[in-house]
């Protein structure tokens, strides 16, 4: 699992970029706001990336085409609204990029920290569910991929409340 490329984020004409993965979760919103204060305090550009996952149907050509642009439709949605979170507490000068992609959500972050060698960061927001931290916070964080991530990985409860985001970043 390890990246093969050369992180650059601090050499001239790159910058750090903190990667988030974003659905519509409860949790998601901690780990927003914890990177846009991370970024404000420190710079950096925050990358937003929506993945479309495959659906059982895909050898349907034409409901798959419409269920394709019904999920970037969705992660348009979700990106103005997480920019206009983002203003409602004051980080409306936040750089943000917006990515969507369509596969294995765990491989489609893998190959796009791979392809982008600013991302230097990756925050997630683990849920509050008695049932766990969320797939991806298992998978990656809790499970044995930690180690050998390519990225650091910052994990942020999602029972904080906006102030002590805002404290601990």
């Amino acid at each position: 699992m390890p990246t093969t490329r050369k992180r650059r984020s601090f050499e001239a004409g790159h910058a750090r970029k903190f990667l988030l993965v974003v659905d519509n979760s409860p949790e998601v919103e901690s780990a927003l706001f914890y990177a846009a204060s991370r970024i404000l305090r420190s710079s950096g550009i925050l990358v937003m990336l929506y993945v479309i996952e495959p659906q059982e149907f895909q050898h349907w050509v034409g409901v798959r085409q419409v269920q394709l642009e019904e999920e970037t439709n969705k992660a348009r949605a979700l990106f103005r609204l997480f920019k206009r979170k983002l203003h409602n507490v004051g980080f409306e000068n936040i750089p943000a990029e917006e990515v969507v992609r369509e596969g294995i959500k765990s491989e489609e972050l893998l190959k796009l920290i791979e392809e982008d060698e600013d991302i230097a960061i990756l925050v997630l927001g683990a849920s509050t569910d008695p049932k766990g931290p969320g797939p991806l916070v298992s998978s990656l964080a809790v499970g044995g991929a930690a180690g050998s991530f390519p990225i650091p990985i910052t994990i942020v409860p999602g029972n904080l409340a906006l102030e002590d985001i805002l404290t601990l970043a």
